[in-house]
């Protein structure tokens, strides 16, 4: 079977933005009283896109937070992190480099829980919006990581775009970072390829490949997968 697209997420994996996405959380949650650790973060929040992280926090300390409230702390919470992304660079190293390795191997595609505002923002500075066939942001899905809807639509873009033979999931390649990420690829039928960016290796078996970093992928090692 032939590799046709490759579909990566985003914070974690193209943009060194988990670190300061935490710092966006904490800041805002503290507004509000609450206490957000790092551990914490990492542990049990990352995988969720930004309404699941306060509604899955207000639940657990019992909050009577409404939905409008969870939606202005989101809305605070984009705003802080733009805040954030001003003084520092964001993009992982080689990270570029392989989107345009890929993109010129095959059409590639974005399927992530962050705001779709926040991802063009940062793929518009670097000038690599233009590689990308896809982008699917946490407002294109009703139901984000670990669902498999972000996989979904962005396959489905894909193959709208993709003439010939209809695209198949599992002619598709996810790159991720998190368990939570590799679990709505697999759902969605994708092979998947996990980077050790967010999490050591030994929490990431699920993975039909791990790689340690972007300069490490290789479009033939990913088309063997699908051997």
């Amino acid at each position: 079977m032939a590799l046709r697209a490759i579909v990566f997420d985003f914070d974690g994996v193209i943009a060194d933005s988990e670190p300061l996405h935490f710092r966006a959380f904490r800041d805002v949650l503290a507004r509000s009283g609450v206490h957000l650790s790092e551990k914490d973060y990492y542990a049990r929040y990352l995988g969720f896109d930004d309404v699941g992280v306060f509604r899955t926090v207000g639940a657990e300390l019992g909050t009577s937070w409404t939905m409008r409230d969870v939606a202005t702390m989101v809305a605070d919470k984009a705003m802080r992190l733009e805040e954030i992304e001003r003084d520092v660079s964001v993009l992982f190293p080689g990270a570029a480099d392989a989107i345009r390795r890929a993109a010129a191997a095959v059409p590639i595609a974005i399927a992530s829980g962050a705001l779709g505002p926040e991802i063009r923002r940062i793929l518009n500075h670097a000038d690599l919006t233009k590689y990308f066939s896809a982008i699917v942001s946490a407002e294109d899905t009703p139901a984000s990581k670990p669902a498999p809807d972000p996989y979904v639509r962005a396959v489905a873009l894909l193959r709208e775009q993709m003439p010939g033979a209809e695209l198949q999931p599992n002619e598709c390649v996810a790159v991720e970072d998190s368990r939570w990420g590799l679990e709505s690829a697999r759902e969605a039928g994708l092979r998947t390829v996990a980077v050790t960016n967010s999490y050591d290796a030994s929490e990431l078996t699920e993975a039909d490949l791990i790689i340690g970093s972007l300069t490490e992928l290789d479009i033939d090692h990913l088309r063997r997968l699908l051997d």
